[in-house]
């Protein structure tokens, strides 16, 4: 799995449209899918101070790997304490997690962070888990952080989506679960 981290003032998410990567889910998986979804035009997500995760799940992910990310997100020392300015990041000033900060969670699908742009034009996405499986390690990883006692909220798995953020400091962190960085 791999996240893009965010430490924000407020972050939002509105679904713009669900039927356009719901229809793709059909037809890779065979199931049937609701193409039309009563949250489309509608803010499904948002939050105060906490963190924006963009998260993509990657083929051969598994459970161990939402583990690891859901203790990593609400484990990770990214708040300032208080003891000193807030732009002073490179003096130590981050020992809070979100969880001693009181913070929330915008979690977000994003496959895209499994593109590989290192040939052509065009990224590619073969590093990125079917949908089907990609869906049940995004949702698990979402119930694992809320059972470590933080209010978590969701864009759509699978919609097209716009995502609004204030980012606080800026901050932003690269994690993934096979630790390449």
């Amino acid at each position: 799995m791999r996240a893009v981290i965010q430490r924000v003032s407020s972050a939002s998410v509105e679904v713009v449209d669900s039927t356009l990567r719901q229809s793709s889910l059909r037809l890779r998986s065979g199931q049937a899918v609701q193409t039309n979804s009563p949250q489309d035009g509608r803010v499904v997500g948002r939050i105060g101070r906490g963190l924006l995760v963009y998260l993509s799940v990657g083929r051969g992910d598994s459970d161990a790997d939402a583990e690891f990310m859901a203790e990593k997100l609400a484990e990770l020392w990214i708040f300032e304490d208080g003891q000193g300015p807030s732009t002073s990041l490179r003096t130590g000033k981050m020992n809070r997690s979100i969880k001693d900060s009181g913070g929330e969670i915008l979690l977000v699908s994003n496959f895209t962070l499994h593109g590989d742009c290192r040939k052509g034009r065009r990224p590619g996405f073969a590093a990125a888990a079917e949908p089907m499986a990609a869906q049940r390690l995004y949702e698990m990883t979402a119930n694992l952080i809320a059972k470590r006692g933080l209010n978590v909220a969701k864009g759509v798995f699978g919609a097209h989506m716009q995502v609004a953020s204030v980012n606080d400091g800026p901050v932003t962190f690269l994690l993934d679960s096979s630790r390449l960085f």
